[in-house]
């Protein structure tokens, strides 16, 4: 299963920059995950057109936050996923989120805009960054995880 995993859109429209960016990187996939910071509700409904899955953020408007949950759990095979936004300082953020889920193979999160992708205690911490949000760094990034008889997670620059 091929999961293309975005966090931090920070878009007020469904720009044509991510209209190619869903065009090269999302098309292909199997089901994508957003963590959060949509802003637009017509993200949304646009990223819908796939298999998707998604929470709000600390950004999002009430009419996001009204369809999407602050957090959730999902289940895909016999993999169980967490699925957040993350709030506060990025200084202690996986040790916040991480009090969020029990018994998960991985937390899949955003709001720091940095992408991260490394385990900790046997648990998967995947942030994707920013796909079209502001990049300290100065790069915008998205990832892919791969559940197989492991979880994989890969990020990609664009």
């Amino acid at each position: 299963m091929k999961i293309a995993v975005l966090s931090d859109t920070h878009l007020e429209r469904v720009s044509r920059q991510f209209e190619d960016i869903y065009t090269k990187y999302l098309s292909g996939a199997d089901l994508i995950l957003h963590a959060g910071d949509w802003v637009c509700p017509e993200l949304v409904d646009f990223l819908a057109q796939k298999r998707l899955h998604g929470v709000s953020g600390n950004m999002d408007p009430p009419e996001v936050r009204r369809i999407l949950p602050p957090k959730k759990v999902l289940e895909l095979g016999s993999r169980r996923l967490g699925l957040i936004h993350g709030w506060g300082s990025p200084k202690g953020l996986e040790d916040r989120i991480a009090g969020e889920f029990e018994a998960v193979d991985a937390i899949i999160y955003g709001h720091s805009h940095r992408p991260q992708c490394h385990f900790r205690e046997g648990t998967l911490f995947f942030n994707p960054g920013t796909a079209t949000g502001f990049s300290a760094a100065g790069r915008h990034t998205m990832g892919f995880l791969d559940l197989g008889e492991s979880i994989r997670g890969d990020i990609i620059e664009l």
